[in-house]
């Protein structure tokens, strides 16, 4: 069982950059991982992916080259660059994984299926 815990979350005003890490226990290979966030009020949506290798990316068109998604396989971590914050990026973010090394935009989450519990990234004006 995967287990995921986010951290790096916090209040910024706009304008300024956050890391968000993403760290992963208990597998045994390093699987596709993504990042989706959840606004108030509003449903959750997909941020980032990336390929188990660390060689392949994608991001939501919202995203506009402000965020950048990589990974560090030693350390089994995932982390979210979050730079140029806008008032609308105010969200929980959560990381997940999938159970092989790809993701699939034909899949539901782009195939994830185990969810952290969010960190909060607020900002403010």
């Amino acid at each position: 069982q995967v287990q995921l815990a986010e951290s790096g979350g916090g209040l910024v005003q706009a304008g300024d950059s956050l890391r968000l890490s993403c760290a992963a226990s208990g597998g045994t290979f390093s699987p596709a991982m993504g990042w989706f966030r959840q606004a108030p009020g509003k449903e959750r949506e997909f941020v980032a992916v990336i390929s188990g290798t660390g060689l392949h990316t994608h991001y939501a068109d919202f995203v506009r080259g402000r965020f950048t998604i990589s990974r560090d396989n030693a350390k089994n971590t995932v982390y979210l660059q979050l730079n140029s914050l806008e008032l609308e990026d105010t969200a929980v973010y959560y990381c997940a994984a999938s159970t092989g090394l790809y993701y699939s935009d034909q899949k539901r989450d782009y195939g994830m299926s185990y969810w952290g519990k969010g960190t909060l990234v607020t900002v403010s004006s």
